[in-house]
């Protein structure tokens, strides 16, 4: 298969850029606690100085993976599919999803929204970043919004997107991990002070765990 047709794949989603796959804990948000396995899609353009997966933002370094090889990888693991990034919105989810659901699995996806919606989601984690923000549609549909907290600004701008989202979205603050001693404090006042919000903290890091 030469460049172009591979290319020509990618943006069709049939293939994607898969950075990595693994069986874990799902260690933030709602579903904390719950068995999952994850798939993180290369790409991202939105450039969070904290990222701590900043070896996914160049789609280049990660092979184009056919859709169904992720798909049956997936299934044997577990009915629960977290996909990731990178910005896996940045790529066409329709055919990842379809394969998925076809296998009877449950699909999350945590995205910044930065880009229209594709793909069939049955729990969609919005944690939308100031530098690129989400599209309009997602705000409707987000199950969860959740926060990067690493100043005090970020409360501000916090509120700003938990005014857009639909009624039903819960709405979690999280600590930037390595700022985590700093803020956890002014979240706890906060979240205090504000019960609408919940915390979220990355249990998965303080289980040592992926």
């Amino acid at each position: 298969m030469n460049e172009k047709e591979l290319n020509e794949l990618v943006a069709a989603g049939k293939m994607l850029p898969l950075m990595e796959e693994f069986y874990t804990i799902q260690g933030e948000g709602f579903h904390k606690g719950t068995a999952a396995y994850f798939v993180r899609i290369g790409g991202c353009d939105v450039g969070c100085h904290w990222c701590d997966v900043k070896e996914s933002w160049n789609a280049k370094l990660h092979p184009p993976t056919p859709v169904d090889t992720i798909v049956e990888n997936a299934v044997k693991h577990s009915k629960t599919v977290v996909v990731t990034g990178g910005e896996p919105l940045t790529w066409d989810m329709t055919e990842l999803t379809s394969g998925l659901k076809e296998k009877g699995a449950k699909i999350h996806i945590e995205t910044s929204g930065a880009y229209p919606m594709t793909g069939t989601w049955d729990w969609i984690c919005l944690s939308p970043k100031k530098i690129k923000l989400p599209t309009e549609e997602i705000y409707k549909v987000a199950n969860e919004l959740k926060v990067i907290v690493f100043n005090k600004h970020d409360l501000i701008f916090a509120e700003e997107q938990a005014a857009k989202v639909n009624d039903n979205c819960i709405l979690y603050l999280q600590p930037e991990w390595s700022n985590r001693e700093k803020v956890i404090p002014m979240i706890v006042d906060y979240v205090m002070s504000n019960p609408k919000w919940k915390v979220s903290l990355q249990t998965h890091k303080y289980l040592n765990i992926p």
